[in-house]
């Protein structure tokens, strides 16, 4: 079977490793970044030169094109297109979400940082609340605003970005982070990197004795999302699980079995052939 990972990062841990696990098992295995890849994303490559299935780990507007033209082929490609595409837009992953009733801060959405500078958006929130990006990428703007003097530091360098002003969520001081693979829940935890109790304190995190609760929310985004590879992440808040940041195909580090499961996943996902049979 031949595996063909979209990533402009080849060398990445759990990319290499799965890379590994199928070259071992007889699968091909190639990669290509869709930012530097020769062919166009309109036509990619003919119909018989389709791999079998194809994982998307970029999230580039040209990844996104190169993506939605090979499932135009009858490619298989984990993540979809339109579940990828729908992850970069935080104003609509609020909406989607607040309609499927997933725990996640109030949002509102700004055409550009100018219009909370001055305006009555930011009171509609409340200080202190978050700042971001509405798409997210690479070193986007992600900070938390204590109030106007806040909003008008940030001005300078990022005054034309469409944002997302986001509730702040007080929190255990830990950011729970749970990865899911086809359904297979991994786990891990880093301080959160605002709304942690004064002083430092923080209480032990929950990685080790997880609450169903927050498990069962974790493939309930996935669902909602349409999401096979995701990453969401959960602020404690008083008990109860928050969502506050949820990834498309993200770069999975330590958890044991998550190469193993990304292998499995793109056997499964194969389109159906003479090697493959469907099911």
């Amino acid at each position: 079977m031949k595996v063909c990972l979209l990533t402009d990062k080849p060398d990445h841990p759990l990319l290499a490793a799965v890379s590994a696990v199928l070259v071992a098992a007889g699968h091909q295995v190639t990669f290509s970044d869709p930012d530097r890849a020769v062919a166009s994303p309109s036509r990619p490559v003919p119909p018989d030169g389709l791999a079998d299935v194809y994982l998307l780990k970029a999230h580039t507007p040209r990844a996104l094109a190169l993506a939605r033209s090979l499932e135009a082929l009858g490619a298989r490609v984990v993540n979809s297109a339109a579940a990828t595409e729908l992850c970069q837009d935080r104003s609509r992953i609020a909406a989607v979400a607040a309609e499927a009733g997933l725990p996640m801060p109030r949002t509102r959405t700004l055409d550009a940082l100018s219009g909370a500078l001055g305006g009555a958006e930011p009171a509609q929130n409340g200080y202190p609340l978050m700042v971001k990006s509405r798409h997210s990428r690479r070193a986007d703007l992600v900070a938390r605003v204590d109030g106007p003097d806040g909003l008008r530091g940030l001005s300078p360098e990022w005054s034309d970005e469409p944002v997302v002003l986001q509730e702040f969520v007080a929190n255990s001081g830990w950011d729970h982070k749970l990865w899911v693979i086809a359904g297979e829940v991994f786990t891990g935890v880093r301080p959160a990197a605002v709304g942690a109790p004064p002083g430092g304190a923080r209480p032990a995190p929950l990685v080790r004795d997880l609450p169903r609760d927050w498990t069962r929310l974790a493939l309930r985004t996935g669902e909602v999302f349409g999401l096979d590879v995701y990453g969401v992440d959960l602020l404690d808040r008083e008990g109860a699980p928050v969502v506050v940041d949820i990834n498309a195909f993200p770069g999975i580090r330590g958890p044991k079995g998550a190469p193993e499961a990304l292998a499995a996943l793109a056997l499964r996902r194969a389109r159906p052939g003479p090697h493959t049979p469907e099911g």
